[in-house]
């Protein structure tokens, strides 16, 4: 299919090539252009389904019409579904994204940062990785517009939207608390990333409240190990620690690898032990029992991003920091 250009809009409207251009660029009614020969191009332009070439575009007003969105891990369902609404939103304001994963590594995310500079994209939606700190700073400094989410720096002066992670960890262990659950454990991966601290500290708290806590049932995994040895230190730590009833995991990934645990185990859900995760996933509501979890409210935290970075994309001048807490949803299932 040939490629529609502003030679043809001219052609078909019978007017110049410039006439075109100036009703294309909304430059129209400033250069004198009639009200019916605007609408008459802009109609055959629709028609003929003109679609103006990005770098053309970008050359000339300096803006791509593109956001950059840099997550951990697009392959966690987190993420893709959080990507998903983000797009779906971009796309309402004629906004293209471009997906970056980071592996939460430090030095690929600055890559990917200076990469998608590099592209010239309009704003940036993050979720940081531990040291990414100088490079956010970096992206302020240079006046790109920024929104963080699903974590942030306590110290910087930059917009976020986030769930509200104490909260919906300190909920999901009272509701276990008063279930009856005695011995409640932690599993956490080893950073020192605000969702994860807030996380811990959430059930920390509920447990110190009800005079419960005890610091041998918390474990901390490596996030770079391998499903195989995650899922063998669940095993290690749940057959040292055989009083425990109830565990809250800290991620979805962790979730999966405790089922798979609890399976080689023969650890019986929930007369054995009951179980709540962080972030839902589809392997949560098919497992046998289903499983409880605290779902992220993607919707409400991508629309707020998306609404977040446009209007710093409008008027950066004018823009305020604005800091978004948003509340989790515990969902109950069988596992409880």
């Amino acid at each position: 299919m040939k490629k529609i250009t502003i030679k043809d809009i001219a052609l078909k409207a019978e007017v110049s090539i410039s006439t075109v251009s100036f009703v294309i660029n909304g430059k129209g009614e400033k250069m004198g252009i009639s009200a019916a020969v605007i609408k008459k191009v802009q109609d055959i332009a629709e028609k003929l389904h003109y679609r103006p070439s990005m770098i053309a575009t970008s050359l000339r007003t300096g803006k791509t019409r593109s956001i950059g969105l840099i997550v951990e891990d697009i392959s966690n369902q987190f993420f893709a579904d959080l990507a998903r609404v983000i797009e779906d939103e971009a796309k309402n304001i004629d906004y293209r994204v471009f997906y970056c994963s980071t592996g939460d590594d430090d030095e690929r995310s600055e890559e990917l940062i200076h990469s998608l500079l590099q592209a010239n994209v309009d704003g940036f939606i993050i979720t940081p990785t531990r040291k990414l700190e100088d490079k956010i700073d970096l992206l302020l400094k240079l006046k790109k517009p920024v929104v963080l989410v699903d974590r942030y720096f306590p110290g910087q002066q930059v917009s976020h939207v986030v769930m509200d992670n104490y909260e919906a960890s300190h909920s999901a262990t009272k509701f276990l608390i008063e279930k009856g659950c005695k011995n409640i454990a932690v599993v956490n991966i080893t950073s020192e990333m605000i969702q994860m601290t807030l996380r811990e500290d959430g059930y920390r708290d509920a447990l110190k409240e009800a005079g419960m806590y005890n610091e041998s049932l918390v474990l901390h995994v490596n996030y770079h190990s391998n499903e195989e040895t995650r899922i063998e230190e669940l095993v290690n730590f749940f057959n040292k620690n055989p009083k425990i009833d109830a565990v809250l995991f800290l991620a979805n990934y962790m979730g999966l690898a405790g089922l798979q645990a609890f399976k080689g185990m023969g650890i019986r859900i929930p007369e054995d032990i009951s179980v709540i995760s962080f972030d839902d996933h589809d392997s949560f509501k098919l497992h046998t029992p289903t499983i409880s979890v605290i779902a992220q409210p993607i919707e409400d935290i991508a629309i707020n991003a998306i609404q977040l970075l446009t209007s710093q994309m409008i008027d950066l001048e004018k823009f305020e920091v604005e800091k978004r807490l948003k509340k989790g949803n515990l969902i109950i299932r069988e596992s409880v």
